[in-house]
């Protein structure tokens, strides 16, 4: 049986507790055109969930009230929400830095145009789902005909500028394993991908951030109907590296959700647990003190194991 991750804390000595908050995460809802068997949100077609106009506006009016130095947006996949534009370019005049995330599919479609206009005119650096330059791995984890896609997005991307060398557009990728297993190393699995899109295809990027997959969501239901589960929280609670825990995301991090509400990190909102225990919006808070204890779950190991997810 696995061990608790606050007990695996009190063993090595260490406390998960709140640094100063730099940045804000906001996810902008569960939507999404691909449904990834890794996902820990759940999100996929038919999901309801998005973030509106109003939210959006709360959500900038909390941004003004805090020191934040970025702006992290993510999902579901953001392009799906209607207001996006207005949330990207208001984030843009409030923080130094803007993060879009994308599964790159959604982009080549002609609707998304101007999108992609007005984060070339922002600097909005773009991160990008890329599991692997492996047709049959990657379509097998999203879907078929995605990984052709994502090529012919990275493509568009880097005649853009994105991703291209000397260029201040920057265009970094995310890989996740395809199964219950480790990620491989971050540094070895950049080299490699960076030189196969190159020669291959040549193709282009910034920086490759290899993550551990997080047991919520529909990949959860997948560990527990395959049997799995236990087997996989147990090898991510074996490699436990406690010398992860001072960089980790949620330390310096907010996450909010697309109704306005704030969580620690986007896996406890996923979780639904939110942060101090209580609900609370952002119109209802002004101060995000330090020194207050992180909520986990056996999620968390996910992001302690190995090198971790910072």
């Amino acid at each position: 049986m696995t061990s608790s991750f606050q007990s695996t804390l009190a063993e090595h000595q260490v406390d998960l507790l709140r640094g100063k908050t730099e940045i804000l995460q906001i996810n902008v809802g569960r939507a999404c055109n691909l449904a990834c068997k890794h996902c820990h949100l759940d999100a996929g077609p038919g999901r309801p969930e998005l973030m509106d106009r109003s939210t959006m506006q709360d959500v900038c009016d909390f941004a003004e009230r805090f020191p934040f130095t970025m702006a992290d947006i993510t999902g579901g996949a953001p392009e799906l929400a209607p207001d996006l534009p207005y949330l990207l370019g208001r984030l843009a005049t409030i923080v130094d830095k803007v993060i879009l995330r994308t599964n790159l599919t959604l982009l080549l479609e002609a609707r998304y145009e101007r999108l992609l206009d007005l984060c070339c005119e922002k600097k909005i650096v773009l991160i990008a789902s890329f599991p692997s330059t492996n047709k049959s791995q990657t379509d097998a984890q999203r879907g078929d005909g995605v990984w052709q896609q994502s090529l012919d997005m990275l493509k568009k991307l880097n005649d853009m500028g994105y991703g291209m060398q000397g260029s201040d557009l920057e265009l970094s990728l995310v890989s996740n394993p395809a199964g219950a297993f480790m990620p491989a190393d971050q540094c070895q699995a950049e080299k490699k991908i960076k030189q196969d899109l190159a020669r291959r295809w040549d193709l282009h990027f910034n920086n490759l951030y290899t993550f551990a997959n997080i047991p919520l969501g529909r990949f959860r239901v997948w560990l527990e109907k395959s049997g799995n589960l236990e087997d996989y929280l147990r090898t991510l609670s074996d490699n436990f590296n406690p010398a992860t825990i001072p960089g980790l995301m949620c330390r310096n991090l907010i996450s909010v959700s697309w109704e306005g509400y704030l969580f620690d990190c986007d896996f406890n909102l996923a979780a639904d647990r939110p942060y101090s225990g209580t609900a609370l919006h952002v119109t209802d808070i002004n101060a995000l003190p330090e020194g207050t204890p992180i909520l986990t779950g056996d999620y968390c190991y996910g992001c302690t194991a190995g090198a971790g997810f910072t």
